[in-house]
């Protein structure tokens, strides 16, 4: 003689429901993670900049476009970043062609972004005429550079050591007239880009 123990199907329901609440309630906080990072990264750069515009193309020179993931008007002039969320250890330098990321017993590697900086910078600097453009690769503080940090990396918790916060007075000034110009004339060849936006 068999015996078999049913499962109530109510209880398969709660289950169903339970897992599909746990499923709502991961997404949902890594949604707001994102969001809250984004929201702070806004704010940050906001301080350091008159103005700024994200996520737009910009004219190659060639008939085409790239793509910038912040352009921010500084006293020193316009600032061009390019944002990299990469957690784990970082092993880069200015004569490498692939940088290398450890990462939770992963190891994987992705171009040097320098030269595509270089490329950024120079679509801008055709916009701007005489005025400085500098361009950083801002990393997020989840990664860490192990032998040193290649020229022109920034990390994020250093961004307003190397740009400090501006003084709003400023605007009235003669330098900021010449720097706002140059500015105007920039915004005017932009274009909104489709590329997701990078949370640090």
């Amino acid at each position: 003689m068999t015996s078999s123990i049913g499962i109530d199907p109510q209880w398969i329901g709660i289950s169903v429901a339970a897992l599909l609440l746990a499923a709502v309630v991961f997404w949902g906080g890594r949604a707001y993670q994102r969001r809250a990072r984004r929201r702070a990264l806004l704010a940050r750069l906001d301080r350091i900049a008159f103005e700024a515009v994200h996520q737009v193309l910009v004219p190659d020179g060639m008939g085409g476009f790239i793509h910038i993931d912040h352009l921010l008007l500084t006293l020193r002039g316009v600032l061009v970043l390019d944002t990299r969320r990469v957690a784990g250890l970082i092993f880069g330098g200015d004569q490498m062609s692939d940088w290398t990321v450890m990462a939770r017993g992963r190891r994987y590697t992705f171009d040097n972004p320098q030269p595509a900086l270089y490329d950024r910078m120079a679509a801008v600097k055709a916009l701007t005429g005489d005025v400085p453009v500098e361009g950083r690769l801002l990393f997020s503080n989840v990664g860490k550079f192990t032998k040193g940090i290649p020229k022109w990396v920034l990390m994020l918790d250093g961004i307003e050591v190397e740009f400090p916060v501006v003084d709003r007075g400023m605007q009235g000034s003669a330098a900021f007239t010449h720097l706002a110009e140059a500015w105007k004339r920039l915004l005017t060849q932009l274009r909104p880009s489709p590329h997701l936006f990078t949370n640090l």
